[in-house]
């Protein structure tokens, strides 16, 4: 299972999953969903809401799909903005990752892939909750 995520200082957590290889369609797909929740608050607010990225390749390898879609994420108030390559360290949703494998995944997770999708779920669900990342 693969999961791309969405996460502010604040613990608000978007999440989509795929159980296919990742592909630019898969991000694309995945930030559509995103910026059709954010579009509201949007609307309300006029306040826009900038995503960072690392240089991850499915970010970049289906460049043209992307910048397709830019122009209409803008317009409905989510921007992009490319971290320079090889610093993913600087993304924050890199903490929340960091999170889940090694803190918060019990280690009978892993006894079945069942058992690990229905974790992931449960504290994915549950970031800004049960689970929470204090951010300095």
């Amino acid at each position: 299972m693969n999961v791309l995520g969405f996460l502010n200082r604040s613990n608000d957590l978007f999440f989509h999953t795929s159980e296919q290889l990742v592909t630019t369609d898969t991000v694309v797909n995945a930030f559509d969903a995103f910026v059709e929740t954010y579009a509201g608050k949007y609307e309300e607010t006029k306040v826009p809401c900038l995503v960072v990225l690392d240089n991850a390749s499915i970010h970049s390898s289906g460049v043209f799909k992307f910048k397709k879609k830019l122009a209409d994420w803008q317009q409905r108030g989510v921007c992009l903005h490319f971290l320079p390559p090889y610093s993913p360290e600087l993304n924050l949703i890199e903490m929340l990752w960091r999170k889940v494998k090694y803190e918060w995944l019990p280690l009978d997770a892993y006894q079945s892939y069942g058992h690990l999708k229905k974790w992931v779920l449960e504290i994915l669900g549950n970031v800004g909750e049960k689970f929470q990342i204090a951010f300095a």
